[in-house]
């Protein structure tokens, strides 16, 4: 073994760090000066460790592909037990509406039930929230082929939606029931009780002037009352929902925020239209025999 002297490796260990300093910025200098150099190094041993890469990765993905597995294998069973059970739930509602059905069919032939003839209706698209005179209400277009009359009801896919209050040559105005001049007579169907909804500008009607000793119920379901001849009765409205204060709400059928077409009912109704807006028929016309 050789042995420096104390001089010796004090001068050495004074030297190391300079020297250090000098590789650095050497090896610095020579990555600037040559990057082709120092890139192709870098890929080479990118290349010598890839395999190594590639043999490592494989147990991890193998590991990932079975936890995986066994998550979806678990989601699946949770999913199969659900169905299973709302699958079960749908057989006893539709068995329910089997007899209900035919006890319906049975009540319509002991009492020579005649039905409602069909209403017409037309489907419009919407164009444009309106606003101006109604804070919620929607323009439709109806160009000449579409005949719409002040009174006539609008419905999207879900429930009702409003009423036509004007009508102009190529388009109609629609007062959303939710805007606050919006006054509909309905019945809670599990209690038969009549009310009246009026609108509050919000996303919720209010229920109003129901029978003393006959409060709505959060989810009750609300549909429209025969009352004044203004709306046919039975046409789907809503849910009862009790907001914050306590005072029953409609959470309503339709999508009101997101309307793209409606469909336009004539029920023959006049309700409390003026004369002027109520069509009645041409007394020069002679129906036919």
């Amino acid at each position: 073994m050789i042995r420096l002297s104390v001089p010796l490796r004090q001068a050495l260990a004074r030297l190391s760090v300079p020297v250090l300093i000098a590789a650095a910025f050497g090896t610095m200098l020579l990555g600037k000066a040559d990057t082709v150099l120092v890139e192709r190094t870098r890929m080479a041993l990118a290349d010598l460790l890839a395999p190594l890469y590639s043999v490592a990765s494989e147990p991890i993905g193998a590991v990932r592909e079975a936890v995986t597995e066994v998550q979806g294998l678990l989601n699946l069973r949770e999913e199969t037990a659900r169905l299973r059970e709302e699958n079960e739930r749908l057989h006893r509602w539709q068995a329910a509406a089997l007899a209900l059905e035919a006890e319906n069919a049975l009540l319509r032939r002991q009492l020579t039930f005649v039905p409602d003839p069909a209403p017409q209706f037309h489907t419009a698209r919407v164009v444009a929230d309106a606003g101006g005179t109604y804070a919620k209400a929607v323009l439709i277009a109806t160009g000449p082929f579409l005949q719409v009359q002040k009174g006539q009801v609008a419905l999207d896919e879900r429930g009702l939606a409003g009423r036509v209050t004007e009508v102009g040559g190529r388009s109609a105005r629609i007062l959303l029931v939710t805007d606050m001049n919006s006054r509909i007579p309905v019945v809670l169907e599990g209690s038969r009780a009549r009310a009246m909804m009026v609108g509050t500008n919000g996303a919720r009607p209010r229920l109003q002037h129901w029978p003393a000793g006959m409060q709505p119920q959060d989810g009750d379901r609300v549909v429209t009352s025969a009352e004044s001849a203004t709306f046919p009765a039975g046409l789907p409205v809503g849910v009862v929902h009790l907001g914050e204060t306590g005072w029953p709400e409609v959470e309503l059928y339709a999508r009101l925020d997101r309307l793209d077409l409606l469909r336009i009912f004539e029920f023959g109704l006049a309700g409390i239209l003026p004369p002027e807006a109520v069509t009645r028929p041409d007394p020069s016309v002679r129906p036919r025999h």
